[in-house]
């Protein structure tokens, strides 16, 4: 098992890539919003001074991005990045996202092969 996250930058992709996840049986992915370093350190590191909503707004391409990450076999790697790439298109674009897989050493609260772990 491992866990597979994709740190999503076009998150106009989102619901594309979940609904294709549910049609091929991978189920129980979350999704949590987050900044990237870069997105921070060029706000700290802005000398303007003016509010942090308005910054938003004026320097906003992408204020956030999505962080996916779901347990799944080992056999639904293949699977799952081609659930990704359906939507995203090429991931080595600039401003697509990342994906990356974790290996799974202990896994309890799962439903594996029709038994809870």
């Amino acid at each position: 098992m491992q866990v597979l996250f994709l740190v999503l930058n076009k998150v106009e992709c989102l619901e594309g890539i979940l609904e294709n996840f549910m049609s091929e049986g991978i189920r129980g992915a979350t999704v949590i919003e987050s900044t990237g370093m870069a997105r921070i350190l060029n706000e700290v590191g802005s000398n303007i001074p003016i509010f942090g909503s308005i910054r938003m707004v004026m320097d906003e391409k992408y204020p956030f991005n999505k962080t996916i990450f779901v347990v799944i076999e080992d056999n639904q790697l293949e699977t799952a990045v081609s659930c990704i790439k359906k939507e995203t298109g090429d991931m080595s674009k600039p401003d697509v996202g990342i994906i990356f897989t974790v290996p799974v050493g202990y896994v309890e609260g799962m439903n594996i092969g029709g038994k809870r772990e």
